[in-house]
């Protein structure tokens, strides 16, 4: 799963507010042909991430390449079941990758139209927001 090496604190404040609005970058394709873009705001955890690459890959059998464009950078803490008020901030429980509308999520390259739609399907199963497919050969 996607962990960053090293963080300067590690714990950090929530941030709720940055999964709001339109995103500005990483809204085009860059790296393939095909790509899969995110239609809501959403915290996407690593589990996730990784849930959604293995998806792709498997369909694909392990043909044609994948990039993730997304990474789980935002440390987010969980105090245990029944724990008083008080006592500081809980435990560090996952990494999230925090996701504006339109960003590009995952690309391919070097498969058929349909099977790159079929992967990209089954991956955004695996994801908490509404997904699009993206062809860069076609002029929206």
């Amino acid at each position: 799963m996607l962990t960053p090496k090293k963080t300067k604190y590690r714990k950090t404040h929530r941030l709720r507010g940055d999964i709001n609005g339109v995103a500005t970058r990483g809204t085009q394709v860059a790296f393939g042909q095909y790509g899969l873009k995110a239609m809501g705001g959403a915290e996407i955890t690593s589990r996730q991430i990784e849930a959604a690459r293995r998806a792709m890959t498997r369909y694909i059998k392990r043909g044609g390449k994948i990039w993730i464009r997304i990474f789980p950078h935002k440390a987010v803490t969980q105090k245990a079941a029944e724990v008083p008020m008080g006592s500081g901030k809980g435990a560090l429980e996952k990494y999230v990758a925090a996701i504006k509308a339109g960003v590009i999520m995952f690309e391919m390259d070097g498969v058929e139209r349909e099977v790159a739609k079929e992967a990209m399907r089954l991956a955004a199963q695996k994801l908490p927001v509404k997904c699009k497919f993206i062809d860069s050969n076609e002029i929206l």
